[in-house]
């Protein structure tokens, strides 16, 4: 697929067909949760990087309710593995989960789900950062970040909200000069901008 635009939509695609054939939301909402899309999926920037975040909140946020989720998604089908952290006394304040599953072209997509308690310090946040993203996008900013998401090399872990600022605040274009700015601008923990 040679236009990017064309790679981004059928990636966005894929991840709501993930999302529908491992009922995600309909596990979390069984244990009455309310599940809530972030990151590049939400902004519409998904691309390449094969991840869908999604926030989940509770209340009151009960571990035993985070796996009950999480046994009725294990249960679906092209789920590969898992992977828990409790970091609620953490700068998280969450539960992290973590699901590998494989859609049917055979491509390993990563669900990213962090459960935490209604009210807590990140209640609510990366929903407006992906909000504040998404209404400053322009056809030329939107092409930009494809474009440096497009090129980062296999294997280099790059967070999407270090491409928006760059993009977004700093005008940065393209890989060489992404990869300056990321030299000058190193990413440390939890990385708070919001436009």
């Amino acid at each position: 697929m040679d236009d990017i635009l064309a790679w981004a939509e059928a990636d966005q695609a894929q991840a709501r067909a993930v999302l529908h054939k491992t009922g995600v939301v309909a596990a979390w909402e069984g244990v009455g949760a309310t599940v809530n899309l972030v990151g590049s999926l939400r902004t519409g920037l998904l691309l390449g990087h094969l991840d869908i975040d999604l926030h989940i909140y509770s209340h009151p946020l009960r571990i035993g309710d985070s796996f009950a989720a999480m046994a009725r998604i294990a249960a679906a089908p092209g789920v590969l593995r898992m992977q828990f952290a409790n970091l609620l006394h953490a700068e998280d304040h969450c539960l992290e989960w973590h699901a590998w599953v494989r859609d049917e072209a055979g491509r390993e997509w990563q669900l990213d789900m962090i459960h935490m308690a209604k009210g807590s310090p990140w209640d609510g946040y990366f929903e407006r950062v992906a909000e504040r993203i998404a209404a400053l996008l322009t056809p030329e900013t939107r092409r930009a970040i494809l474009d440096i998401k497009a090129a980062v090399p296999p294997g280099e872990k790059v967070m999407g909200i270090e491409i928006y600022q760059a993009v977004l605040r700093d005008g940065v274009r393209g890989w060489a000069h992404f990869a300056r700015w990321r030299e000058a601008n190193p990413a440390r923990g939890i990385v708070d901008w919001m436009p």
